[in-house]
């Protein structure tokens, strides 16, 4: 052990004496230039570190008009449905403790949710968050799921293949909103559904010509009927009633993004 602490402060010595040697065989105006080189190349390297690991606090939550977006901003943020909230225009965007956290004991991370307007015109909206998201919620109306299936499967056709959502590999929750009603649709019939309509949307975008698709990234296996278990992101699927407050597994799916 000995005889490898001495090899080892020989190698440091002979270290010190050739950086020694550089400095005093450079003139004093290349030293300054080679030691601000040094401390920049440094400080870019460690600013890029910080941001490849810190850790983003925001949920996006995403989908059709009328699906119920905003309703469940407002029960994770105050715990009320605001009633007689009108379709959003704009974001709803705000960083808060969940409400059901609001009373437990101990430090709470508080999370930047992000209530993307579902209006075609405004879907664009949605690029301006997606970098720094850690999730994101599609919600679906499960009430009114037949007549929106084809309009909600080229929305979040258009989501999954998305750069950032792939790149990041952005985990995605698909929560089917008001499920309280007895008509309600069920979440593994909404999952089927998507998925024979993503289906379509795949082989009928495969077909055209590279030069007109718009999709940054392509979904699905060659030659497979498309799951969302092929897509390179997480997909899950969830149910919520936002009117009745029951989000208990949206607020779940947005801390196992976010830690308490």
């Amino acid at each position: 052990m000995e005889i490898m602490d001495k090899k080892i402060i020989k190698e440091m010595e002979r270290w010190i004496r050739e950086i020694e040697q550089f400095f005093t065989q450079k003139p004093p105006e290349q030293i300054y230039v080679s030691v601000a080189v040094i401390a920049l190349t440094f400080f870019v390297f460690l600013i890029v570190r910080l941001l490849k690991y810190s850790k983003s606090n925001t949920v996006v939550i995403a989908g059709l008009s009328g699906s119920g977006k905003t309703v469940l901003f407002y029960q994770l943020r105050d715990g009320s449905a605001h009633q007689g909230t009108v379709t959003s225009m704009e974001p709803n965007d705000d960083r808060f403790l969940l409400h059901s956290e609001s009373e437990k004991k101990g430090k709470k991370n508080h999370v930047h949710v992000v209530d993307v307007p579902g209006h075609s015109r405004l879907r664009p909206k949605l690029d301006d968050f997606l970098p720094q998201s850690a999730g994101l919620v599609f919600v679906v109306d499960s009430l009114d799921f037949l007549p929106n299936c084809r309009a909600a499967a080229e929305y979040l056709y258009d989501i999954l293949t998305k750069a950032a959502v792939v790149k990041k590999k952005i985990p995605v929750l698909i929560l089917c909103n008001k499920t309280d009603k007895v008509t309600a649709h069920s979440k593994e019939f909404i999952k089927k559904q998507l998925e024979k309509e993503i289906e379509k949307l795949r082989v009928s975008r495969t077909a055209i010509s590279t030069a007109d698709i718009t999709n940054e990234y392509t979904l699905g296996v060659p030659d497979e009927v498309f799951s969302f278990t092929q897509c390179r992101n997480k997909v899950l699927v969830g149910e919520a009633s936002g009117l009745k407050g029951e989000i208990s597994q949206l607020e779940q799916f947005i801390r196992n993004q976010i830690k308490a």
